[in-house]
């Protein structure tokens, strides 16, 4: 293993509107850590502050709203985008990063929000859908990481409703009902004991 690897591999995930570039959407990620002396720098993003992201964000609007393809080299990185009815999505990497995995990235980005939509992606739909949105992002996405692509198991984690087994106002907390827990818990690892786990 090279001493630049990293598992750091998306710079930026945006949703902007094509009408007029707005900003829907904007995560920029930075390498989690330092880079090694000595060894391959990992790229950073020069988009710290407000201004340069929203230069960065017109200039790319302005380069992809013509184009037919799916990737482009801007401003010296890798993006993948999209386009969804009135919105377009993003996916930024450095420039040599793997082309077909920050693909996968954008189609799991675009498939995921498909299936929590059912079919209609606009920017409306985000807009009011935009706690959706950013958790489906956050589960592909960690920290520029890479986590998950698989549309389907993006949607289950987002979809799915916290898990209550027991409602709080049903537990018993007088002496009898923490008894009656802690026999439960001691017959529970007596059966796993048994069962050799």
């Amino acid at each position: 293993m090279s001493p630049g690897m990293t598992l750091f591999a998306v710079q930026a995930i945006l949703i902007l509107g094509t009408e007029d570039g707005s900003r829907i959407f904007a995560k920029y990620f930075s390498p989690p850590h330092a880079a090694p002396t000595g060894g391959a720098s990992i790229p950073s993003h020069p988009y710290t502050d407000l201004k340069a992201q929203k230069a960065f964000e017109k200039g790319l609007i302005d380069k992809t709203a013509k184009q037919t393809g799916d990737i482009i080299l801007y401003d010296n990185r890798i993006v993948l985008y999209k386009m969804e009815s009135d919105v377009m999505l993003y996916v930024v990497g450095a420039a040599d990063e793997n082309e077909i995995l920050l693909y996968n990235t954008v189609l799991a980005l675009r498939d995921s929000l498909h299936l929590l939509f059912k079919q209609s992606v606009d920017k409306r739909t985000i807009v009011e859908n935009y706690d959706l949105v950013s958790l489906a992002i956050d589960e592909i996405v960690d920290d520029g990481i890479i986590l998950e692509t698989d549309p389907t198991i993006i949607v289950q984690r987002v979809s799915r409703a916290p898990t209550q087994d027991v409602p709080l106002g049903r537990i018993d907390f007088s002496e009898q009902g923490v008894n009656n827990l802690a026999q439960l818990g001691k017959s529970k690892l007596t059966d796993w004991l048994r069962q050799g786990l």
